[in-house]
């Protein structure tokens, strides 16, 4: 069994007529990086909702279809238990911290106190997530005293030390500078070697490119396509769904380089030049 698994998923918010998801159906495995991408209508947060269970838990509305993760149906479970296999990042990491604890160590103990860990074990969660994630060293400063990155990074390190199955981020560095935003995709392209598996909403279809296996493409609530990045932004009608492919991709087309004997381009640096070199 896949480790997520998406069934004629369908989503409207109370009050509203429009669907904001339309059918979905697609799978993850275990250890894959799966980027969504698609205009700010497309449904993207809220499909991130429905995966981590605030759909319908937290979110109410009508709901159709089936969200399974790591075998347990969503539906059928309450988010005390869902947050145990799947972790959730928000866009602005403001919303993530608590505002109850003085301290970054304090701040990522507060999910392992909810779940009821042992205190030894905490400890080794918590110092072992703060070195990944390179915050150890503030771990006595206030949350909010830390730069943007800083933040995001704590948030990340708060989900982490519950040790899901699955690791969501919604946009994780759109309200960073573009120090603060490196410094996050250090910590996912960490995780990513590491095996872990990562829905990554993301802006920057450089980054997505970068670091998914597949992407799935949605637009007004519906699936387009759900292929490799290759394929993906290889699409001549990205345009039409408010999207440009990579810079490496764009400048690939204008110079007609591409895989040979295919109709796909180049999306990341490293592909471009070793296509550009054997042409």
């Amino acid at each position: 069994m896949s480790t997520i698994e998406v069934e004629n998923l369908k989503y409207r918010y109370p009050d509203t007529t429009k669907l904001v998801l339309n059918d979905l159906n697609f799978s993850v495995e275990k250890g894959e990086c799966l980027g969504i991408i698609g205009e700010n209508t497309a449904g993207k947060s809220t499909l991130c909702y429905a995966l981590a269970g605030l759909v319908p838990h937290f979110y109410k509305g009508a709901y159709g279809g089936k969200v399974t993760v790591n075998g347990l149906v969503v539906r059928d479970h309450e988010i005390a238990t869902i947050v145990e296999n799947i972790g959730l990042v928000f866009e602005n990491p403001f919303s993530q911290m608590t505002g109850a604890k003085q301290t970054v160590y304090e701040e990522v103990a507060f999910g392992l106190e909810n779940m009821g860990l042992v205190r030894q074990e905490m400890h080794t969660r918590i110092e072992k997530y703060l070195k990944l994630l390179a915050v150890y060293s503030v771990k006595d400063k206030n949350p909010f005293d830390l730069s943007g990155g800083q933040m995001q990074r704590v948030a990340i390190a708060s989900v982490l030390a519950m040790e899901p199955e699955v690791l969501i981020l919604d946009e994780p560095t759109s309200q960073l500078d573009p120090q603060g935003s490196q410094e996050v995709f250090e910590v996912i392209e960490e995780l990513t070697k590491g095996g872990m598996t990562i829905i990554l909403v993301e802006h920057k279809m450089d980054k997505i490119a970068q670091y998914a296996d597949r992407v799935l493409l949605l637009h007004e609530g519906r699936q387009v396509d759900l292929d490799t990045p290759e394929n993906i932004f290889s699409r001549g009608d990205l345009t039409d769904f408010g999207l440009t492919p990579p810079v490496v991709t764009t400048i690939a087309k204008a110079l007609g380089i591409q895989y040979p004997g295919t109709k796909l381009y180049p999306v990341t640096i490293e592909e471009f030049k070793r296509l550009g070199e054997d042409k």
